[in-house]
Parts: structure tokens; C-alpha cells; sequence
């Protein structure tokens, strides 16, 4: 047979040869380059998480009560749910190099302005850019999904999820161990230092791109329901993972008012340190993302919404025995990182936009887990530690259920 650039090809074959796009090249480095996006990702998320355990100290500092900062946390959460809005969609149509180093210096500038805030206002604002600047995560995993070997996809994209979250449980353990060791104006500036020296050196080692769209900068924003609209798939994915973060969110906000009330009477520090089974899902994504290359997404998410379902009934015995806590933390945090890994390789995948689908997924994630922590406060307050772990099953079937039956 002749090959398309032999003389006896036909036209259109040498065509279709010339103008067909190469295939996008593997990202170098293995192991190194895998190490320095999970080492990234684990300090930019944490910078989403940094205030809550430093609370004390700030309205101490300010001379007010804690009560009266938590609101400071919330601002970070915002403030994350813009970053993915606005900034997120924009590795579709930019160097994701660029995006990385412009995002970091974004973020570490933001906090270093919070370790000199000298108000609530000021600190308020910071914290809102550095958490909007953090979602470089969210340009590391599209490139990784779209780079990485079809047959090892999911357990790269599982290496910057096990960053993402070990991230997030330094950020509520050591955080709060070290603002009290130093301060929380160094604990700030030291995540300001971390934050410019590994996005810059990841910026660094990733692959030149020129501008990778055509448009508007923002006009993937608009794109997303259209997207969703298109893709059941993205649709599903992102449905699942609503339901899967919201049960995880409604038990884990909801947990310290268990812990520090009339049932066990743990001190704030003690019942923070529940945070410590957060690496379980660290040490989960890589086997879950070997996994889903191995039997597919759809098993892997169904296997976890089981052991979420069988997590539930374990958190409400905990209710009156902590070892039944114990395994049930464990248990949820698996089918949470399971999960996400599945669903999250299942929604770059899809589409030809993986930057764009990657913030209606993780946007619809977000959703449902602060729907569900809103629904679960008046819960706990009506029917104590039973009506969060009934909100918690509530999230499980809905997030099944309104995916079980195809469009």
C-alpha cells in the first residue's frame, strides 16, 4: 500500500497528511516532573485552606473573638470560586506556562499584603486574590490528562490529586502548628515564599505553548453550559462528584461541633488533629488511578459511592464510639479521592476543551459541597450529629440518582 508520500498517493491522503495537527508531545521529565506538579499543587491549594486553623491568632492579634474572623475563611472560599470561574478556563486559549508563573507571583504577592495586613479588611482581600490565584492545580491537571500516556492517564492525573489534597491537610494541621510556633503573619509569608518558588520553577518545566485559542480571553465562561449541554459524560462526572463532595463536606465541617460537644468533649486543637485522616486520600489516588486505567471510570465511581454509603452508617454510630469515627473518616476520604480521580479523568477526556471542562466539573463540585456544609449546619441544629449524617445520604442519592438513567 502506498504511503501518504509516495508518489501514488492521492491528493486528499497528502493533504490530510500535511494539515492533520501533531498529537500534543508527552510531557518530560517521569518521576521529577510528576514530584514538582504534586510538591506545587500541595502548596498553592493549601493556600485556600491557610486562614481557618489561624483564626485565633488573628482575632487575637486584632483584638476581637474567633467567632467574629470565620467569616475570613469563607472570603478564601469565594474567592477560590472566582479563580476557577474566571481564571481556570483560560489554559484552553493561553501558555499554561505563563498562566503558572503569572498566577504564582499573583498569589505570593496576595500574601505577603495578608502577613502585613494591618486590619481585617485589608487581610480580607488579600486572602481573596491568593485564593483566586490558586487554582494552578486546575491548569496542571488538564496538561498532565492531555500529555500523559493513554494507558497511564488516570494515575497522572492521580498525582496531582494526592498533591492537591496532602495540600489541604498541612494547611488545617501544620498550619496551625506553626502559626502558633511563630505567628501567623510568618505563617503567611513562609506560604508566600513556597507559593513563588514552586510555581515559578513548575512554570519553568513546562512545555512551551503559544496562544492555544482563538476569541475572547473569557469566552470560555460563557462556554460552559453549552459544554455541559454537549457532553453527558462532563455532565455526569460533574453531577457525581457534586453529590460524593457534598456527603464528604456536610460529615467533615460538621465534625468538630461532634468532637468538642457534650458527646466527647475534645479540645479544638485534639479534634483538629481528625485532619491527619484527610492522607488517607493522598495515599489512595495513586492505587485509585491505576485503577481507572485498568477497569474504567464508571467502576471505580460506582465502587466509591459504596463505600461512601457504608460510611454513613458508620458516622452516625460514631456518633457514641470513636473508633467507629475512626474507620469511617478512613472510608470516606477513599471513596472522596476515588472518585474524583475517576471523575476528573473522565471530564478532561471528553471534550476538546479539557481547561473549560475541568472548571464546570470542579465548579459543580464546589456547589455541592457548600450546598450540602449550608444544609448541614441547621441539621446538626435541629436534630444533633443524626440529621448531618442524614444530609450526608441525602448528597449520595441525589448524586447517583440523577446520573443512573442516561440522557
Amino acid at each position: 500500500m502506498a504511503s501518504p508520500t509516495s508518489p501514488t498517493a492521492t491528493a486528499p491522503a497528502r493533504i490530510r497528511a500535511r494539515t492533520a495537527p501533531p498529537p500534543p508531545p508527552a510531557v518530560r521529565g517521569g518521576g521529577p516532573f510528576l514530584l514538582l506538579i504534586g510538591l506545587c499543587t500541595a502548596v498553592t491549594a493549601a493556600n485556600i485552606y491557610l486562614a481557618a486553623p489561624l483564626l485565633p491568632l488573628i482575632a487575637r492579634a486584632f483584638g476581637t473573638t474567633p467567632s467574629a474572623m470565620t467569616w475570613i475563611a469563607s472570603v478564601a472560599q469565594f474567592g477560590y470560586a472566582a479563580g476557577l470561574l474566571f481564571f481556570a478556563p483560560l489554559g484552553d486559549r493561553l501558555s499554561r506556562r505563563t498562566l503558572v508563573a503569572a498566577l504564582s507571583a499573583a498569589a505570593a504577592g496576595a500574601l505577603v499584603a495578608a502577613s502585613l495586613a494591618p486590619g481585617t479588611a485589608v487581610l480580607a482581600a488579600a486572602v481573596f486574590v491568593a485564593a483566586a490565584a490558586t487554582v494552578v492545580p486546575q491548569l496542571l491537571v488538564p496538561l498532565i490528562a492531555e500529555r500523559a500516556p493513554a494507558d497511564r492517564r488516570a494515575r497522572h492525573v492521580a498525582a496531582v490529586i494526592a498533591g492537591l489534597f496532602t495540600g489541604i491537610v498541612a494547611a488545617r494541621v501544620l498550619g496551625g502548628l506553626a502559626g502558633q510556633a511563630f505567628g501567623w503573619r510568618w505563617v503567611f509569608a513562609g506560604s508566600a515564599a513556597l507559593t513563588l518558588a514552586l510555581g515559578l520553577a513548575t512554570a519553568l518545566a513546562l512545555p512551551a505553548e503559544g496562544r492555544r485559542g482563538r476569541g475572547p480571553l473569557f469566552s470560555g465562561l460563557a462556554a460552559l453550559p453549552g459544554l455541559l449541554r454537549r457532553s453527558p459524560d462532563l455532565w455526569r462526572a460533574s453531577l457525581r462528584q457534586a453529590g460524593m463532595f457534598g456527603a464528604w463536606s456536610a460529615l467533615w465541617t460538621s465534625l468538630t461541633l461532634l468532637l468538642t460537644g457534650p458527646a466527647y468533649g475534645l479540645s479544638t486543637a485534639t479534634a483538629g488533629l481528625f485532619g491527619l485522616f484527610g492522607l488517607t486520600a493522598s495515599a489512595v489516588a495513586p492505587l485509585a488511578g491505576g485503577l481507572v486505567d485498568r477497569f474504567g471510570a464508571a467502576r471505580v465511581v460506582g465502587t466509591a459511592y459504596l463505600l461512601a454509603a457504608g460510611s454513613v452508617p458508620l458516622f452516625w454510630l460514631g456518633g457514641h464510639a470513636l473508633v467507629a469515627l475512626f474507620v469511617a473518616a478512613v472510608a470516606i476520604h477513599a471513596a472522596l479521592v476515588a472518585s474524583h480521580v475517576a471523575n476528573q479523568t473522565l471530564a478532561l477526556t471528553t471534550t476538546a476543551m479539557p481547561a473549560t471542562a475541568n472548571t464546570a466539573y470542579v465548579v459543580s463540585g464546589f456547589a455541592g459541597g457548600a450546598l450540602a456544609s449550608a444544609a448541614a449546619g441547621p441539621a446538626y441544629g435541629h436534630w444533633g450529629w443524626s440529621g448531618v449524617t442524614a444530609v450526608a445520604g441525602v448528597w449520595l442519592l441525589i448524586g447517583w440518582g440523577a446520573t443512573a438513567v442516561r440522557r
